[in-house]
């Protein structure tokens, strides 16, 4: 059985900032994307490291899972996926953790999936999927040329729970332990996908742990040269737009 860190999904209202700042500044490409019930996703490729998907709301009763989220936290991270060659093992072990998954759907050949609510996912939605083909279909017409290639290095997430965290992760999920810690632990999966883990010990933080974790920084490297400083600008501000911290590293 292989699991693989595909992507870090992000909500937004409109895609405009994410098409600018993961495009055009951090040189994502063009893998696909459609519409769904209530929402339009696409996704966007890098040199090495897990994609970036946009979700955007379209209205109708199938959006008010994004609508609500995006009311009640704006735009921001919104669920890390794991692709899965078998779905099934994969929820044994999460529930041999004592985690129920939730929104569990695996009638559907081409895509299988189900999800592990924040409360249980150390603070961030978890969606585990079994995917049989992709869809092919056009880039959006306001998707900007990409910029120079980059890679997605690092995902950062702060926990109040670091052995439990540690264990999702590794155990039900097949991230391989590089490092670990008192204070953090560093997760891997094939293509270069990294997750660090940190513990944060307080709760009471402006951005809260009150589910337990927190997603902290993503950090983008260029695969040559380094990053301008109109870049960083322009980065700074598109990712505050966007409720995110990225690191651009080099």
């Amino acid at each position: 059985m292989t699991t693989v860190l595909d992507h870090l999904a992000i909500g937004a209202a409109v895609p405009t900032d994410g098409w600018d700042l993961f495009g055009g500044i951090l040189g994502g490409t063009w893998v696909y994307g459609d519409d769904s019930p209530g929402y339009w996703w696409g996704q966007l490729n890098y040199a090495a490291g897990p994609k970036i998907e946009l979700l955007t709301p379209t209205g109708g009763p199938d959006a008010a899972f994004l609508e609500r989220f995006l009311a009640a936290h704006g735009a921001g991270p919104h669920h890390l996926n794991f692709i899965v060659s078998d779905i099934e093992a994969t929820l044994t072990r999460i529930r041999a953790l004592g985690i129920e998954p939730v929104g569990v759907n695996l009638d559907n050949p081409s895509w299988k999936e189900a999800f592990l609510h924040p409360r249980s996912a150390h603070g961030i939605v978890i969606q585990v999927a079994q995917q049989s083909g992709a869809p092919d279909t056009p880039a959006p017409r306001d998707l900007p040329e990409p910029g120079p290639p980059t890679r997605f290095d690092l995902i950062e997430h702060h926990v109040s729970d670091l052995d439990g965290a540690t264990r999702l992760f590794r155990e039900a999920l097949d991230g391989q332990l590089e490092s670990g810690g008192d204070h953090a632990a560093e997760l891997t999966w094939p293509g270069g996908r990294r997750l660090r883990l940190v513990r944060e010990d307080g709760l009471a933080r402006e951005d809260g742990l009150a589910r337990g974790g927190a997603l902290h920084h993503i950090r983008f490297t260029r695969a040559e040269g380094t990053f301008g400083a109109s870049d960083r600008e322009r980065a700074a501000l598109l990712a505050k737009r966007l409720g995110l911290r990225v690191e651009l590293a080099g």
